[in-house]
């Protein structure tokens, strides 16, 4: 195997021989195949839209779920990617044969290759995996491309879900697999990677607008961290649909619905709080989920990306579902919906009623809900406090959490920043420091939590609405610094959406990407000044200096 796609990648370079996520060789090749497989249905969807044919949206849609279940700490399990794999292999075929009148046969051996024998896959995965490609920045800006695609294809597929899609973001998933194949220049490579972040921003404004059309715009909330007395349903992930099919079938058996993780942010939708029994969020980030998971007692639905390898000495296996795009090892897989219908949470229900009440871990409540719309709706209160200099600045410390100590750093920089800077954030980098008490200013709490990572569309368009209330040219222009965490493939999505719109300076950590070759990262800097994250203390006094 060589797997690079995340933060925690083996020293910094690839996982070679299991992953450091938990990922074995086996399992990271057949993902290697499933990408290559779906490069060829982007080679076949691209040349027939230049023909002048229309976006297959059943293709496209499969191609958003699989790169989505490719991402990091989606899918342990072989035998689903096995699955996925000669299901990209039907597609294909269906796809060719609906098109080849316009298409003819000349095209990239991903777009022609197919095999019956799964006991070819693994020699075929190693010959078109990452390492394929042996030019080392062509390697990088293919895969800088791929790896925000599978961010892009998340949030696509989240939209999808609630009823929202967009011909020209499936038509770009198709152009940027296709041009993995192709020989383009230097320049030609960097335009595909800008024109996924301007992609990226459309996606993100999708699920904003299927998220808030089907549940309301996010309101300020306390969100309750202790638990009551009935047995209970933990649900993480991501996706908000799954919460509502799992609530509405939860009413009247007497079971209550905790949130963890990346589901902390749904306590803020005005269509999930006429649900008394959802009681508020349980837990940490992902990678507390041993011991979350452990001391809750009741089962747990894991709706996307997020899952970990469990301890062996764990108690609670039996009790995880997974769903969607997610795979397990040995967990019971709830299906997908059939014909318009709702997934069938019964069996979940069920067993919650036989588990004890969850372990309380913590007690008290936090503040969420600041998403764009309630922000705004502070607006005159903010740029108040910026004119009077009650703030200083916005630092956006938003992205991932992870496991590394050096994530120590920004719990760090929340505690030490002067008392007139506010936190913005998405994502579960927030776990760092969201149950910090860091006070308000003049009402304002200084972290405003916008919800989940897609949700960093929320902070673009603050900052914009920003930009625009002070009559300044350029989102640089603003007192505000962009202080990332990264792990996955979703953040470097928002990454490169922040590159479209011309952001400069965003500093990146606990380490800086490994698919990123020096020549790129040079491009990176000289172009948008990325740079890594160094001391606590250095960093925030560049800040609040605006450097």
């Amino acid at each position: 195997m060589f797997c690079f796609q995340c933060q925690e990648t083996a020293k910094n370079q690839g996982c070679t021989i299991k992953g450091v996520c938990g990922k074995e060789n086996d399992t990271a090749n057949l993902q290697d195949l499933l990408i290559f497989n779906l490069k060829g249905i982007g080679v076949i969807a691209s040349a027939a839209k230049a023909k002048g044919s229309a976006t297959p949206k059943d293709a496209a849609l499969f191609v958003a779920q699989a790169l989505f279940t490719t991402i990091t700490n989606a899918n342990f399990d072989e035998e689903k990617l096995v699955d996925w794999v000669q299901q990209a292999q039907k597609v294909k075929k269906e796809l060719y044969e609906s098109v080849k009148d316009q298409v003819g046969s000349d095209l990239h051996e991903s777009a022609t290759w197919y095999s019956d024998d799964v006991g070819s896959f693994g020699a075929k995965a190693q010959a078109v995996g990452v390492l394929a490609t042996e030019n080392e920045d062509v390697r990088s800006l293919r895969e800088l491309l791929i790896i925000g695609l599978k961010g892009i294809a998340a949030y696509a597929d989240h939209a999808s879900v609630l009823g929202v899609e967009k011909d020209e973001i499936f038509d770009f998933m198709f152009e940027a697999l296709a041009s993995t194949t192709q020989d383009l220049s230097v320049d030609e490579m960097v335009g595909m990677v800008l024109k996924a972040g301007e992609v990226a921003v459309t996606t993100m404004a999708a699920l904003d607008e299927a998220n808030t059309t089907a549940y309301g715009h996010p309101e300020l909330t306390e969100v309750n961290l202790g638990v009551g007395s009935n047995p209970g349903i933990l649900i993480s992930g991501h996706d908000l649909k799954d919460l509502e099919e799992l609530l509405k079938q939860t009413d009247g058996t007497g079971v209550d619905v905790y949130t963890h993780g990346e589901m902390l942010p749904a306590n803020s939708y005005p269509a999930f709080k006429k649900f008394a029994y959802l009681k508020g969020n349980y837990g940490s980030s992902w990678w507390h989920q041993n011991e979350d998971f452990e001391s809750f007692n009741g089962p747990v639905l894991m709706t996307t990306n997020c899952i970990i390898p469990m301890k062996k000495k764990n108690t609670y296996k039996d009790r995880v579902f997974t769903t969607g795009v997610v795979g397990y090892p040995g967990i019971k897989h709830i299906a997908d919906r059939v014909n318009g219908g709702a997934k069938d949470f019964s069996k979940i229900i069920e067993l919650a009623k036989t588990c004890n009440a969850p372990e309380e871990i913590e007690t008290g409540k936090i503040v969420a809900g600041f998403a764009h719309n309630q922000v705004l709706a502070l607006a005159d209160k903010v740029v108040d406090a910026v004119k009077s200099g009650a703030i200083k600045r916005f630092i956006v410390m938003a992205g991932c959490d992870g496991r590394q100590k050096g994530r120590n750093y920004f719990t760090e920089v929340a505690e030490k920043l002067p008392k007139d800077a506010v936190i913005l954030t998405a994502g579960c980098a927030k776990y760092r420091y969201n149950k910090l008490d860091l006070g308000d200013i003049g009402g304002i709490p200084r972290v405003l939590d916008a919800g989940q990572c897609n949700d960093c569309y929320s902070l673009v368009v603050i900052a914009l609405k920003l930009q625009e209330a002070f009559g300044l040219d350029h989102i640089n222009d603003l007192p505000i610094s962009f202080d990332i965490g990264w792990y996955e493939q979703k953040a470097v999505a928002v990454l490169l959406a922040l590159l479209h719109l011309g952001v400069k300076g965003i500093r990146l950590g606990p380490t800086l990407p490994a698919f990123v070759s020096p020549t790129v990262l040079n491009v990176l800097v000289e172009n948008f000044d990325i740079k890594p994250i160094t001391d606590p203390d250095a960093d925030i006094e560049a800040m609040m200096q605006g450097k």
